[in-house]
This record gives C-alpha cells, structure tokens and sequence, in this order.
C-alpha cells in the first residue's frame, strides 16, 4: 500500500473521529431534548444506543488507524494483527446488534413499518460486513502461516549455505 494511500486513509478516519465526537458532544443532547416527550426509559435508552453506535465506529477507525501503521512498517502479516482485526468484528458485530436494537425500540412507536424494515435492514448488512472482516482475518490468518514459513525456509536456506 502507497504512502498516498496510507495517508489519505489516515485523514478520512481523523475526519471521522473528529466529526463523530462532535456528534457526541453536540448532536446527542440535541437528540435527548427533541425526545422530551417520549417515555424516560425510550429516551435514555434511544441515546444510549446511539452513543454505543457511535463508539463502535470510534473502535473500528482507532484499530484500522493502527492496521495501516502496521502496513507502513511492514510487520501487517504478523500475530499482532489479530488483535485490531478482531477488536474490528466485535464493534461490527455489536454495531449491527445496536442497530437491531433501535429498530426493535422503534417498532411498537409512531415510526413508519417501513423506516423500521429499513432499520433492520442496515442491521443485516452490517451484520454481513462483520461476517465480511471474519473472511479477512481467515485471510490474514492464511498469509501469516506463509510468512512464517517462508521464514522458516530461509533460515534453513542461510544455514546451509
């Protein structure tokens, strides 16, 4: 992966990170006074979703952020990887079960049935980009058992010559 790539990446995910916290900090009390005439329990659990949302996408950027350093050093197909990768499925996973969530507290409410069909279609997709990831780090699983082993064919090259 390029230098340019790498970098333009690494804006894309601080544009992210910047705006999702000014979606924290301003959006979210905007959010809780626009449901002030909901039930207590919908309210404070409608933003608690949102917040949870929002820091799984918070997650995900902090460890693609630490992926692509891993590119830029050249050591992305090691053991080390898998713990970003993996960190990665579960804020997809629990993204996609948040997004479930807020359709499942929608549903009994005033919102049409088809903004909650949609709802619970968003949360299939992401569902299926976590599964998505899970290939990927089958994938980088696969390339790690060959690094080490060309590695280890290497080692014996040098030995015996």
């Amino acid at each position: 992966m390029g230098k340019l790539t790498i970098l333009a990446l690494r804006v894309v995910i601080a544009l992210a990170l910047a705006g999702s916290l000014l979606v924290q900090v301003v959006m979210m009390p905007v959010i809780w006074a626009d449901l002030e005439g909901a039930e207590q329990w919908m309210r404070v659990a409608f933003v608690v979703l949102l917040v949870l949302f929002i820091v799984t996408l918070q997650v995900s950027a902090v460890c693609i952020w630490q992926l692509l350093t891993m590119v830029r050093r050249g050591s992305v197909f090691s053991s080390a990887a898998f713990r970003y990768v993996d960190v990665i499925i579960g804020a997809v996973a629990t993204a996609s079960v948040v997004i479930f969530l807020i359709a499942v507290l929608l549903a009994p409410g005033d919102a049409a049935p088809g903004i909650v069909g949609l709802i619970c279609g968003a949360s299939l997709v992401t569902a299926g980009i976590a599964l998505l990831v899970l290939v990927m780090r089958m994938l980088l699983a696969q390339a790690v058992a060959r690094e080490t082993e060309a590695r280890q064919l290497r080692t014996e090259l040098d030995g015996v010559i």
